[in-house]
Parts: structure tokens; C-alpha cells; sequence
């Protein structure tokens, strides 16, 4: 478990549940010496995370996209990530971010502590503003992505009547 432990490396393409199956276990054995002895799976609907493990059933999941865009080393990260939570919670011992335990083990097996953000990807899907909204009093405005009813709101600033145009 040194930092300058070297990575098995193992090809994954992004689907394959069980070649990461395999690398998750390989990993396991390799970082933290004790076995991943539960289930492994690309998620593909994972979109602001690169993976996730469950407490109730001790799965892991990992983002097929962050696997894509950002290659094995990153992925390998976030995996050792998610084995961190996975191997202390079933000692017994604090699996959450703010853990000391999980904190030290994270250092000593190179984990990443963030997923970095996919390229491209401004925190998911965005509409654009096709609303504004704009007070009867004063004029001031306010843009929106949703369609809303102005007669049940009224001007933060003074109180007067709101108008809904499209834009």
C-alpha cells in the first residue's frame, strides 16, 4: 500500500461488467489485501459522480462515461475510492467522507478523493431561459427555464404585480 504502488492493469471497456468485475477484485487484493467478494456494474445513468457503493447489498457502481472521457487511471481511482468505503464498512469502521478512518485509508491507497469533472459536462443538463418575469411596478426582471403562474407570486423587491412574457 505504498504511493508508489503500481496499478494492475487490466482492459475495460466501458459495458463490460465482467472485466470490471475483475479489476475490482484485482484491485481489492492488490491495495488493500482482502477480497471484493460482492457485485461490480457499469451504471450508465451515473452522470455528476464516477461511482457509488451501497450500503444494503455492498455493490459497487461505476460511471461507464468517466471511463470513457477520462481513461483507466482516473477510473482505478474512484474504484479504490469506492473499495475504501466498501472494506470499512464492513469492518465496522467510519466508511464516511468525514471519517478519519476513511480519510488515512484513502491516503495510503491513492484514491481519489474527487471525481474530476467530464469534460463538456457543466453539471448536467441545462434548458434554456424561456421566461421572463417582470414586475407591473418597478420593471425589474426575472428570467426562468419553467413555465409559471404570475398571479401567484408578487415582486420580491416591491411587492407589485408580476407579468409572464416568452421569450
Amino acid at each position: 500500500m505504498s504511493p508508489n504502488h503500481r496499478s494492475t492493469w487490466v482492459h475495460v471497456r466501458p459495458g463490460d461488467d465482467h472485466a470490471l468485475q475483475c479489476w475490482v477484485e484485482a484491485l481489492s487484493m492488490e491495495w488493500f489485501g482482502k477480497p471484493f467478494t460482492h457485485r461490480a456494474r457499469f451504471n450508465s445513468r451515473l452522470r455528476t459522480t464516477g461511482g457509488r457503493y451501497f450500503l444494503e447489498d455492498h455493490r459497487i457502481e461505476i460511471s461507464p462515461r468517466h471511463l470513457e472521457e477520462l481513461g483507466m487511471e482516473v477510473v482505478g481511482g474512484i474504484i479504490r475510492h469506492e473499495l475504501c468505503h466498501y472494506h470499512l464498512h464492513l469492518e465496522g469502521k467510519g466508511y464516511r467522507h468525514r471519517d478519519a478512518d476513511f480519510k488515512e485509508l484513502l491516503k495510503q491507497v491513492n484514491g481519489l478523493r474527487y471525481t474530476p469533472p467530464l469534460p463538456g459536462n457543466k453539471g448536467g443538463r441545462t434548458r434554456p431561459v424561456r421566461y421572463v418575469l417582470q414586475c407591473q411596478a418597478c420593471g425589474r426582471k426575472a428570467w426562468r427555464k419553467k413555465r409559471m403562474d404570475p398571479s401567484r407570486y408578487r415582486c420580491g423587491v416591491c411587492g407589485g404585480q408580476l407579468s409572464l412574457e416568452e421569450v
